[in-house]
């Protein structure tokens, strides 16, 4: 892995570039930091897991208004948490964010730690959450590797059209290309991936917006297709996923929360889908079955 000039250089564009077309997101703002600190980082980032940014603003917000401490969630009840994930889609992660913020309120005194190794020991935290929490709210300097960021790294660096399954190879690549400053350091870990999110995309990259094109490998040997080895998720459209949705937006929307089982998506196509569907929302803590009735956990 070699880039065609210098680190120094390749990060100094990258960082430039940010500067003046850094999307106005809400949790890059300073007065989001005052009003919320670290803790309004993380709810961001559990948001944004797979899930796009237009989506998440509208419900960071309200998530923040009601919550706006690891303290405040905490008191939350379990009903309460995954009402309010509404539509977010992968509702376990709404559940693991109630839990870090138990761990937060008991372990660490209310407040979201820096330390990586305190962050990684939370529920539903990974090694992308960790480092994120760690640089973007506390300043700190660890690389951040989400998908954006690798395919840059894949591109401009390997020459590949696409990454291949992640590793922990990426953040090995992500460190060599840090900036030692500590501070440039987390502006250019977002510029990596502000850059992979509006420039070079998965399917129709803009290469002649790119402030690296003269840089990337890539596209010196002339954007060939190299594959795509990476796990495919299936489509959402009847799948067990959809299914799932369906049987969470009922009691979401049920008055109490709480209905008969048989009332919960009678009509649906697939009867062993529909079933399937609510014992494993059963087995992950979203829904619980009780006397014949189904409904959110308390």
């Amino acid at each position: 892995m070699a880039l065609n000039s210098s680190s120094d250089s390749f990060s100094q564009e990258l960082t430039d570039w940010y500067a003046t077309h850094a999307r106005d997101l809400p949790w890059r703002r300073r007065e989001f930091d005052e009003q919320y600190g670290a803790w309004g980082t993380l709810v961001s980032e559990f948001m944004l897991q797979q899930t796009p940014v237009s989506r998440v603003i509208p419900h960071l917000e309200a998530w923040l208004d009601r919550w706006p401490t690891p303290t405040a969630m905490a008191d939350a009840t379990p009903a309460q948490v995954v009402h309010q994930w509404a539509n977010l889609g992968y509702p376990r992660r709404a559940l693991w964010l109630y839990r870090s913020a138990i761990e937060i309120a008991e372990r660490h005194g209310g407040t979201v730690p820096r330390d990586v190794d305190a962050l990684l020991a939370l529920s539903g935290i990974g090694d992308y959450t960790a480092r994120a929490v760690a640089t973007f709210a506390y300043g700190d300097r660890h690389p951040v590797v989400d998908t954006n960021t690798r395919r840059v790294i894949a591109r401009a660096l390997e020459g590949r059209s696409q990454p291949g399954p992640a590793s922990r190879r990426d953040l090995t690549a992500m460190s060599a290309l840090l900036p030692e400053d500590v501070s440039e350091s987390a502006v250019f870990n977002a510029a990596m991936m502000e850059l992979g999110a509006t420039v070079c995309t998965a399917r129709a990259p803009h290469c002649e917006r790119c402030p690296i094109a003269q840089r990337c490998a890539w596209i010196a040997s002339g954007r060939p297709d190299t594959g795509d080895t990476r796990p495919r998720q299936a489509r959402y459209a009847g799948s067990d996923r959809q299914a799932r949705g369906a049987v969470l937006k009922m009691l979401r929307d049920a008055a109490t929360h709480e209905l008969p089982a048989e009332a919960v998506t009678p009509d649906w196509a697939d009867p062993a889908q529909r079933d399937r569907a609510i014992d494993s929302l059963v087995a992950d803590g979203l829904v619980e079955a009780v006397d014949g009735m189904l409904r959110l956990p308390r």
